[in-house]
């Protein structure tokens, strides 16, 4: 299996380790059949994402996706924070292993998920935003109608 070099960079340098303790957003999601789960904390002033962090407990792609999804999200507008999609952030890194796609979907919802973290918080809706799951293999046996 063949990661690409950004992967390997962000696997062994991640950007925005740790946690942001008065986070505006906090959002921690799971993968129950590879075990990864991420955490990605926010700090929103104002609707712009001031900076962003994480701690994932899974493999090098989890940890690669975090750092990229962290670093793309940063100084983005809620708006523009929606549009981080799996897809993005897989480009960002210059592709994923098929078997490995599911870490960006990971790191999709974690952002999604703190982003509705901190829409509740605030009693704000975010258009766009749905409610987060906690473990995203439950995505998977959904007919394709209820996503």
């Amino acid at each position: 299996m063949m990661y690409s070099e950004k992967v390997m960079d962000h696997f062994m340098n991640p950007r925005n380790v740790g946690e942001i303790e008065d986070a505006s957003g906090v959002g921690t999601v799971g993968n129950a059949k590879c075990g990864d789960i991420m955490k990605i904390f926010l700090k929103i002033e104002d609707g712009v994402v001031l900076d962003a962090k994480f701690k994932t407990f899974g493999c090098g792609a989890a940890v690669a996706t975090s750092s990229m999804a962290t670093e793309l999200i940063k100084g983005k507008t809620i708006k523009e924070a929606l549009e981080i999609t799996n897809k993005a952030v897989m480009e960002a890194l210059d592709g994923l292993p098929p078997i490995k796609v599911h870490c960006s979907c990971l790191a999709e919802e974690a952002l999604h998920a703190a982003l509705w973290d901190y829409a509740e918080k605030n009693g704000i809706v975010i258009e766009g935003l749905e409610k987060p799951v906690n473990d995203i293999s439950e995505h998977e046996h959904l007919p394709e109608e209820d996503y």
